[in-house]
């Protein structure tokens, strides 16, 4: 199992930088509604050298599945190939909210997007009837374009999913899947149904990326700990309503349903710091890496065990040279428990970590 790291905007550069010299195997960007992801991937790669990029994730909605192709292949080209596309339908509440955009049908909206990125990668002259997307318009007398020049044809393509559908179609077309709030007991049945995806698929376990997404705090305390998590975990559980909200359902799954209730009525009545205090702590910590190191590299170990292949950290501290600390921990935890890791930029990757040295300072 590798490691990745999860960057926020404010410290990207520089924090991609201690990953890449820690021998951290990629960057990853996550993509919200407070920032996109491939601004900050692209900052990244002009001062990084070898660590891979992820986004975590870019929203479906947010463009047409053109103009995502055209950016991937751009980022994937200009950091010599370490780019892999994550994409994600994103949420109703953030889809029509934000984007102004349907949510209906979202894995069908999905399968055919994938589609389409994929044979625009493919440099082929693309032509798409289907019932999200068509390209060109139906009636235009616009020719099919192709997309010229040197691409990256098998750039890796991952989905974030959460439900059964969602992994089972994650399995199917996707190289790999970006998860969040999963236990090491969760995450096996998550792979049961990515590896039925891959079976329907007649694809192969091999070479999947599992990517997890997992919040990371070193202290002695754990419910100490865990307090800078709470918010986190309280935002995403009250995310529009309670049938729609994938993260609120997934609590509900693993026996969290009226806490989350809770949370979700007092984060929706304005008591965020009500809704994060309802946050059990049993959820966060099954959910993260919190303690003291001995502590952490026994999850790290849980999560190898239960199938992970890349697990992605984000650092929970104050400052930047805090959460540099907390990445050198877990990084030490890692190496501690026996785990392998790559600083390859590709999934799949076993070798040795070959940091040396510190990387140029950003700016």
């Amino acid at each position: 199992m590798r490691l990745g790291i999860n960057l926020v905007p404010e410290d990207c550069a520089r924090t991609a930088q201690e990953a890449e010299r820690l021998g951290f195997d990629v960057a990853a960007a996550p993509e919200g509604f407070r920032s996109d992801a491939i601004s900050v991937l692209g900052w990244v790669a002009a001062r990084t050298t070898r660590i891979g990029l992820l986004s975590t994730v870019i929203q479906i909605p947010a463009r047409t599945p053109v103009a995502m192709a055209l950016a991937a292949a751009t980022l994937d080209g200009l950091s010599g190939g370490r780019f892999r596309l994550g994409l994600g339908i994103s949420n109703s509440h953030v889809t029509e909210g934000w984007h102004g955009a349907p949510f209906a049908r979202p894995l069908a909206r999905t399968r055919e997007y994938v589609d389409v990125v994929r044979r625009v990668l493919a440099q082929e002259p693309v032509t798409y009837e289907g019932r999200h997307y068509a390209l060109p318009l139906p009636g235009s007398d616009a020719g099919p374009f192709r997309l010229p020049g040197l691409v990256r044809r098998d750039l890796p393509v991952y989905l974030a999913a959460v439900g059964t559908r969602g992994l089972e179609l994650t399995g199917e077309i996707a190289d790999g899947w970006v998860g969040v709030f999963c236990t090491p007991e969760h995450t096996k049945r998550a792979l049961d149904a990515l590896h039925t995806g891959r079976r329907r698929a007649g694809r192969e376990k091999d070479g999947f990326d599992a990517f997890l997404s997992a919040p990371a705090a070193v202290g002695e305390d754990v419910e100490a700990a865990a307090a800078p998590i709470r918010p986190y975990v309280a935002r995403f559980m009250s995310l529009g309503d309670r049938e729609s909200n994938f993260y609120f359902r997934l609590a509900t799954q693993m026996g969290y349903a009226a806490a989350a209730e809770e949370v979700q009525d007092r984060f929706q009545a304005g008591d965020a710091t009500g809704a994060a205090r309802a946050v059990p702590l049993e959820f966060i910590d099954s959910t993260s890496l919190l303690g003291p190191p001995a502590r952490i590299a026994r999850r790290l170990t849980e999560y190898a065990a239960a199938g992970i292949t890349t697990l992605g950290i984000s650092p929970y501290a104050d400052t930047t040279e805090a959460r540099i600390a907390v990445m050198e921990t877990v990084a030490r935890a890692h190496r501690e428990a026996g785990l392998p890791g790559t600083t390859t930029g590709m999934p799949g990757g076993d070798g040795v970590p070959a940091a040396t040295g510190r990387p140029g300072r950003e700016g």
